[in-house]
């Protein structure tokens, strides 16, 4: 006897089902059917209604053979025995039901209404109510397969539960049906689990389709249901390392259409957090390092800036916020409104608040990146010291290294004598603290080497930036710098030697720099000839870079390579400018010429064009067209110093009444570069043009002294 529960209700059958085709019916009308045993139908009733009223409750009041698999291989499943449950459900006929399943879903929800008593119920279609039953047998085979470990397996018994009901209703589901019955339900979590079993198969391009699926067409998923989809496949895309086209009947947005998996994450990403905006979806932190990571590797910084202050209050504390938006706005190159927003995260708003050590941090890192912020570089970093001291002793060497960078802008940009010795002392010690304390911190060990060369300490400088590059590997910088150290002690072929090891592992625009620092040791080296031909290798690299970008014509990759373009054109100009040089010390004055003129084509408000073009009038004796020339590159940058030292050795050619205002030059080209060896010579010869012998001999000490120990290049 089969004993089996339906509605709370016992039923009993006296004889097993005859036949499987058969399916309980249960939405029949009690008010249109009447017993077997009592009187005549009403008249309005034919034999043929009279039949079928039979059949249907005959098949109400009875569970079918598979029916009762479902219901027996639920139990199973439930009480974790996986493999009888599995074959409970491998005696189901699935594939002889499911022209019948998407049968009865087409019809049952044509037209959800409440019938009258009028109404005839169709017959021999099931009901949703046992559709229901079976897509969950199915959907629990694929969770039992799940179990066992046969992914793949599982994935197709899940596929067979969403390609029956995309059968049925191929425009989604409509709106009321999971009201009473759990179709929409089972739908649903086969959505959610297709993916994930592609996944844990090793198929993420199924997956993405299978995610795909579920975002195509309108499957009433609750909002957070919805969301939670968009974000795992944003996250697939994101990390997955697949890329899966999309197919034609997605190209519906034209150009705008994403062309890489990681452009389609975005757009689902963006779409998500502006559901977080208006409320729809709750406030989730992963959706926000999502959107961080895709538009950092994307390079859109500024948009990512935009989606922070988008984020309602009460997310992020202030603080937090403004330093957020720094990071953003620093990363896309602005840096003056990344520190103006950290001022704020640190200023006196904030004074009631906990300090935000990441702000005082962040905000010593920029500073240290331009001179004119020193000042204010070395209160933000001392700021860092006192907080690391007390809760982040492992920031502690970040600090003092911030602070000796801080220090040594500051002595360059110091007018007084006393003050700049003080600042280079100090740099020197916090970098010294920084690179002993710091576990090896390569950037502090750099700094260290540098500030020791800009104050002309070349051993102790050697041997900071040996260790740098013996700590690393292909470091251009390192090398490069090495080599300005060496061309200091007037080791040119040596300094020569260092460029050319560090150019077989350099590429980009770091063997552009190396190249060029190669010419500048060979014209050192009294070698114009190689000299011109190594910028000529340059040029050619320069040029064959240009045309590629031009084959290519690729938008995109020029926006994100926009930087290195312009640093090439830069050092294109730079080029140009010393080919014009070299040309004007070997007498060819007119090559000179035409070489300024293709600098000047680059760019033509450059300082340094227009100081060579008076250097090269001047070597025609045309004094005023010269003084002309200095002036314009003087207006252009006013504290260029060739031009400031080229227009007192103009100045000094007039004659005594002269010499006053070209001391006056020279004296400003010093304060602003105290090392300039050219700058000393010449106030020497002012000294001694005015009968200052004493004096001038010393000037002439000093600018000897610092002729040895300058590099070919500024450090």
């Amino acid at each position: 006897m089969l004993c089996a529960c339906s509605s709370g209700e016992q039923f009993k059958f006296e004889e097993p089902p005859q036949s499987p085709d058969s399916l309980a019916t249960r939405d029949f009308s009690a008010s249109g059917l009447s017993s077997r045993n009592t009187g005549e139908w009403e008249p309005k009733f034919d034999e043929t209604q009279v039949e079928q009223a039979e059949s249907t409750l005959k098949e109400a009041l009875s569970l079918n053979y598979e029916e009762a698999r479902a219901l027996l291989g639920r139990l199973e499943y439930q009480r974790g025995n996986f493999d009888a449950a599995l074959q409970v459900f491998q005696g189901i006929d699935i594939k002889g039901l499911t022209p019948r399943m998407i049968k009865a879903i087409a019809e049952r929800t044509k037209q959800r209404k409440p019938r009258s008593k009028a109404d005839i119920v169709v017959s021999n279609v099931m009901s949703l109510h046992s559709v229901s039953l079976l897509l969950e047998a199915i959907l629990l085979k694929a969770r039992s397969l799940e179990e066992l470990g046969e992914y793949i397996e599982a994935a197709k018994e899940c596929r067979i539960v969403l390609d029956t009901i995309e059968s049925a209703l191929p425009n989604g589901m409509p709106e009321g049906i999971g009201e009473d019955c759990k179709l929409q339900e089972m739908f649903h979590k086969a959505l959610e689990l297709l993916p994930s079993l592609w996944i844990k198969a090793g198929f993420l391009d199924e997956a993405v389709a299978g995610y795909r699926r579920a975002l195509l067409k309108p499957w009433n998923l609750e909002p957070q249901r919805l969301a939670a989809v968009q974000k795992d496949l944003a996250t697939i895309l994101l990390y997955g390392g697949v890329e899966v086209s999309l197919s034609s009947q997605l190209h519906v947005w034209g150009k705008t259409t994403p062309e890489s998996s990681v452009e389609e994450a975005i757009l689902l990403l963006v779409l998500l957090m502006s559901k977080v905006a208006i409320r729809e979806i709750d406030w989730d932190a992963e959706i926000m390092d999502h959107l961080t990571f895709a538009l950092s590797v994307s390079g859109m910084f500024e948009l990512l800036a935009d989606h922070v202050e988008q984020i309602l209050p009460g997310i992020y504390s202030r603080a937090e916020r403004w330093y957020f938006l720094a990071l953003c706005y620093s990363a896309a190159g602005h840096n003056e409104v990344a520190l103006n927003l950290l001022r704020k995260a640190c200023g006196s708003s904030e004074a009631n608040h906990r300090p935000h050590f990441l702000s005082f941090l962040f905000g010593a890192k920029l500073c240290s990146l331009d001179p004119r912020h020193a000042h204010e570089g070395v209160n933000f970093s001392r700021k860092v010291i006192e907080l690391a001291q007390r809760q982040n002793e492992h920031f502690l060497s970040q600090g003092h290294k911030f602070l000796g960078i801080s220090y040594g802008a500051a002595a360059r940009i110091s007018v007084l004598d006393s003050e700049r010795s003080i600042f280079q002392g100090e740099s020197l010690d916090s970098l010294n603290c920084a690179a002993v304390n710091g576990n090896d911190d390569l950037e502090a060990i750099f700094s260290l080497g540098l500030e020791n060369a800009i104050q002309r300490n070349l051993d102790a400088a050697y041997n900071n930036i040996m260790m740098f590059s013996d700590m690393t590997v292909g470091s251009s910088r390192g090398w490069k710098l090495l080599a300005l150290i060496v061309s200091a002690q007037k080791r040119f072929k040596d300094a020569e030697t260092i460029v050319d090891f560090a150019l077989d592992e350099a590429g980009g625009m770091d063997q552009l720099d190396l190249l060029r620092l190669k010419a500048v040791l060979q014209i050192a080296q009294l070698q114009p000839r190689q000299a011109i031909e190594t910028y000529r290798i340059l040029l050619a690299l320069i040029q064959a870079k240009k045309e590629l970008w031009l084959h290519d014509n690729n938008i995109d990759l020029e926006q994100v390579f926009v930087h290195e373009a312009l640093t090439e054109r830069k050092v294109e100009m730079e080029a140009w400018q010393d080919l014009a040089t070299i040309y004007k010390d070997i007498g060819s004055l007119l090559d000179a010429k035409t070489c300024v003129d293709k600098a000047q084509l680059i760019k033509f408000f450059s300082p340094r064009s227009w100081h060579i073009t008076g250097v090269v009038l001047e070597a025609q004796s045309l004094y005023k067209e010269a003084f002309v020339s200095f002036s314009i590159s003087l207006s252009i940058e006013p504290d260029y110093i060739p031009s400031i030292i080229s227009t007192a050795e103009l100045l000094m050619k007039l004659g005594m009444q002269s010499l006053p205002i070209a001391r006056s030059f020279l004296m400003n080209a010093l304060r602003l570069e105290p090392t300039n060896h050219d700058a000393w010579f010449n106030l020497g010869l002012v000294s001694k043009t005015e009968g200052l012998l004493q004096q001038a001999a010393e000037f002439f000490q000093a600018a000897y002294e610092l002729e040895l120990s300058s590099p070919v290049q500024k450090f």
